[in-house]
């Protein structure tokens, strides 16, 4: 429901009442084929709003060039006709398929439903009304959207980097970070906005690679990069990109002569002041909640935080106030993709355990017709050439090739159409397959990435099979790249339908594969993350096996006592376990560890020795939470001092109150030690914010103890920003040092206390601090026991240890093993609400999977031709999914005969076995050694 907004929500849990406004789009979304024609003809041009300002858009226009739907809206505001009656009108009369309703209006209905998540995203902090960076007063100062929309070739500019004064090259360009974040006086926005540093690095990167002389420069206060790999994006970016980062904090822009020209000016990190010169300045604006989010929210009955995000508790990430809504994403806090993506799915869990006791109760599935069987039937082909409005017809002759195509061998029917993916055409595709007797079709048109599944549905809905299907790409691989060459693109069109033709007159219909769910499910790890990855499916409905080493359940939370919003870990952790124990679905097995694993989505097999005896567990999905552990220094005097501990171990002698910390009037801790260095340069994520918080407790049990932090940057991201801004308000002084000057603990000669010296950045000179105590705040590394899950699971393990997940943005809980999953430590350290978060994910994940009783698999497999097949296991080595395995096999005399055997569920049908095959012994269904013979043939035929 685009163009829509939620006016009023009532009623509970389980049965909510939703009012729903919808305003009129003034274009038929049915009938809108998205041609382009209305925008071309449109006399009225106003403001792009997604290209930030820097362009302008017609007033019947596309949002953005993916939109979705794909369909065509008029701007009431700007449209002459509808502020004038009688007026223009041109969009209605070019609209090739008479979509424009100028009689439009909106409407408003009640939805009921039982759950609802809110993900309404947020907008960037707008720094006009500040002043000071110059924004809106000089041009050549910009937002980092704009500088966003710059780089794109999409953009307005198509990715060339130019000023916006007056159109000249860019060839030096300044970054200023916390425009809009951590800022108390110039807006009310104290929180930190947590993605602005690595977009600002990203930019920069970008920038570079389209002018690599380009001088960019970053200043900045904390380069917070604390995600999975920003550390080492961010290394690049220094070492190989040339990106210069400057630490400093920039509290003004002005204007250098009168050709737009801008002067920064600073003081360094030696004390000295500094003036520097730029053709372009880019504020890294922050995020914050809009303000119709806000209105929405008390509607709603939402408590928000002062800052004007959801309050939410840490024990329930993505939970409201309000019981049965869930919310993901910015609403929640300042978060990057992958924290938004991984919290999108958890809120589905939470909405899914709400809904759980009438799931497929609504449920409707697309019915087609019979198929018909064409095994005995001659090749008739039917070729459907597309216009594409004029993305085609404008540079490829549609008519000659069309003319041509019915020359071709097999080819009963040719069509040209303006669109062929529009609902019309489909409906007449359909009534022509059927009239004819076609039984292979061609589309000339556009990239099969997009539309290759909706022509596969037009033939199931003629009788066809799906797979008696080819493309050919004659928009995206031909008149697009050669449209300043239309003789040759037209003869390059031909023979991209002539290589089609040649190869779907070999094709014959393929069957999807179903396999049978075993719908329970397997969680390996007793701590957070897998008990609320088990409580979540269980809630779903589904039987659970919880696999956990240790003796008891907890992992890691055991040593945790309160988090940063001062919530109790250990009574959440005891209520938690006992939920666990007490819920009938789901199956605890302690002091056991997997020893053996078989099979493939829906059907895998695992062996667990579990007390002194083997057992095996049938399950459909599996998720691994074996957390993560606590690194032991070898530096700063650690073992060796008795007043040297870990944050861990601190935390466990303040509570025993011992005597150390009683009488202890300086305390010093020491961030990042044993992360971001070489062997491990990665952020540990929670440790900032633990020692601000030990820190601040220390300040209030006696204000006149001395705490120093020495840290590298403070990573108090996001709206923990308000710990680190209380801790310098107490006293707590913080004090910087960089890699290559660590700071050095040694003891002082009879007496308990020692000294640690450091660089003090702000006074410019070595300084030494004698301590009572060293809180070292040391990493968090991989469990051991990864590398051997992932050899047994087949998943693989990052250059650190810690598992791998299928795509770092948008599949953050997914092996690219089908059916497996990841949560919490074992994936990257994080906070125990983002293991939460990452834990109700994956379930949410596993669930989709669970819910059904059969998946039906991708047709186009690996097969084995056993005349050609020598068993010389080449293709095993190259298969990724390890899907071939090697069998052996006895004829009448007792010879043995070698050959490989292909899981076709487990088989994603790359084709790499099918290259690495010296004897054609294998080849991938509906791309056949003969097909591909075929197109060769066909291409070199011109």
């Amino acid at each position: 429901m685009t163009l829509s907004e939620v006016m009023d929500i009532e009623g509970e849990e389980g049965n909510f009442s939703v009012k729903i406004k919808q305003h009129p789009r003034y274009v038929d979304v049915d009938k809108c084929i998205a041609c382009g024609e209305c925008a071309s003809k449109c006399p009225k041009s106003v403001l792009d709003e997604y290209n930030v300002g820097i362009s302008k858009r017609k007033a019947i226009y596309v949002k953005y060039p993916q939109a979705v739907p794909l369909k065509y809206q008029i701007d009431p505001k700007s449209c002459i006709r509808l502020n004038k009656p009688g007026k223009c009108g041109f969009c209605e009369k070019v609209c090739p398929a008479g979509a424009i309703k100028f009689d439009d209006t909106e409407k408003e209905l009640t939805i009921q439903v039982g759950s609802i998540i809110m993900a309404p995203g947020f907008e960037c902090f707008d720094p006009k009304e500040a002043k000071v960076w110059g924004y809106g007063q000089y041009p050549n100062v910009i937002t980092s959207l704009q500088f966003e929309r710059f780089l794109s070739s999409s953009g307005p500019t198509e990715g060339h980097l130019i000023r916006p004064s007056d159109g000249k090259s860019v060839r030096k360009v300044a970054f200023l970070q916390c425009v809009g974040s951590r800022d108390k006086n110039r807006c009310s926005n104290e929180y930190c906005s947590s993605v602005c540093c690595m977009y600002a690095i990203k930019e920069a990167v970008i920038a570079k690679d389209h002018v690599p002389d380009l001088v960019t420069s970053i200043f900045f206060m904390d380069m917070r990069t604390n995600g999975k790999d920003f550390d080492r994006y961010y290394q690049r970016a220094k070492d190989e990109s040339g990106v210069r980062f400057v630490r400093c904090r920039v509290h003004g822009v002005e204007p250098h002569g009168e050709d737009g020209d801008l002067r920064i000016h600073y003081i360094n990190e030696e004390g000295r002041q500094i003036e520097e010169y730029y053709d372009l300045v880019v504020l890294s604006v922050g995020l914050e909640t809009p303000k119709s989010v806000i209105e929405l929210a008390n509607k709603a009955g939402i408590q928000l935080t002062l800052n004007n995000f959801a309050a939410t508790s840490a024990f329930n990430p993505v939970l409201t106030s309000r019981p049965g809504i869930f919310t993901c994403g910015a609403f929640a806090g300042p978060k990057d993709i992958p924290q938004s993506v991984m919290e999108g799915s958890a809120a589905a869990a939470g909405a899914a355990e709400v809904l759980a006791r009438v799931r497929n109760s609504m449920t409707r599935e697309k019915e087609f017709p019979p198929e018909r069987d064409v095994a005995k039937e001659q090749p008739r082909i039917g070729v459907f050439v597309c216009h594409c409005g004029s993305n085609i017809a404008s540079v490829v002759d549609v008519e000659s090739l069309a003319d041509y195509a019915a020359t071709l061998p097999y080819v009963e029917h040719v069509e040209r159409n303006l669109f062929t993916c529009s609902q019309d055409t489909q409906e007449i595709m359909k009534d022509i397959i059927q009239k004819k007797g076609l039984n292979r079709i061609v589309v000339a048109a556009c990239t099969p990435r997009t539309h290759e599944s909706l022509f596969r549905e037009t033939l199931k809905a003629a009788g066809l099979n799906e797979y008696l299907f080819e493309m050919a790409n004659i928009r995206n691989q031909d008149s697009w790249v050669h449209q300043n060459n239309p003789q040759q693109a037209t003869q390059k069109a031909k023979d991209l339908v002539r290589m089609a033709v040649s190869k779907v007159a070999l094709q014959g219909p393929l069957n999807q594969i179903n396999v049978p769910i075993t719908q329970r499910g397997l969680v390996i790890g007793g701590g957070v993350a897998g008990m609320e990855s088990a409580l979540s499916l269980a809630e779903q409905g589904f039987d659970v096996d919880l696999v956990e080493k240790g003796r008891e359940l907890g992992g890691n939370a055991r040593f945790l006592h309160q988090t940063w919003t001062n919530e109790d870990i250990q009574g959440y952790l005891q209520k938690l376990i006992q939920k666990v124990f007490d819920h009938p679905k789901i199956n605890v097995h302690l002091e056991s560890k997997v020893i053996d694993v078989d099979g493939y989505v829906g059907n895998y097999s695992t062996t667990i020795y579990s007390r002194g005896k083997k057992k095996t567990i049938e399950h459909g999905i599996g998720i691994i939470a074996i957390g993560g552990q606590r690194f032991r220094p070898n530096e700063y005097g650690y073992g060796k001092l008795d007043g040297v501990f870990t944050s861990i171990e601190f935390d466990a002698i303040k509570r025993a109150g011992d005597y150390r910390i009683r009488r202890a009037k300086s305390f010093v801790f020491i961030q990042c030690v044993g992360s971001r260095e070489d062997d491990r340069n990665y952020c540990s994520r929670v440790c900032c914010t633990h020692s601000v918080q030990a820190a601040i407790d220390l300040k209030k049990e006696d204000p006149s103890r001395s705490v120093y932090i020495l840290y590298r940057d403070m990573r108090t991201y996001g709206e923990r920003e308000a710990l680190y801004r209380q801790a310098r308000e107490m006293g707590i002084i913080f004090i910087n040092y960089e890699l290559h000057g660590k700071p050095r603990v040694s003891p002082i000669e009879d007496s308990h206390q020692m000294k640690v010296e450091v660089w003090d950045h702000v006074l410019h000179r070595p300084l030494e601090i004698v301590t009572d105590l060293v809180v070292l705040a040391s990493a968090i590394v991989p469990n051991p026991d990864a590398k051997n899950l992932a050899k047994l699971f087949k998943v693989p393990v990052d250059s650190d240890g810690f598992f791998q997940e299928a795509h770092a943005k948008l599949r953050p809980v997914d092996f690219a093993t089908d059916g497996l999953f990841m949560a919490g430590l074992t994936h990257y350290p994080k906070p125990i609400e983002e293991s939460i978060a990452q834990a109700k994910a994956a379930a949410a994940k596993a669930a989709a999977l669970l819910a059904r009783e059969s998946i039906a698999l991708e047709a186009i497999k690996a097969n084995v031709n056993p005349q050609k097949c020598d068993g010389c296991a080449l293709c095993i080595d190259v298969c990724p999914f390890n899907a071939i395995s090697l069998v052996e096999t006895r004829d009448e005399n007792g010879d043995i005969h070698k050959s490989i055997n292909i899981n076709k569920a487990q088989c994603k049908g790359c084709g790499l076995c099918q290259g690495t095959c010296p004897k054609e012994g294998v080849n991938v269904a509906g791309f056949s050694m003969e097909q591909l013979r075929a197109q060769i043939k066909a291409a070199l035929a011109a």
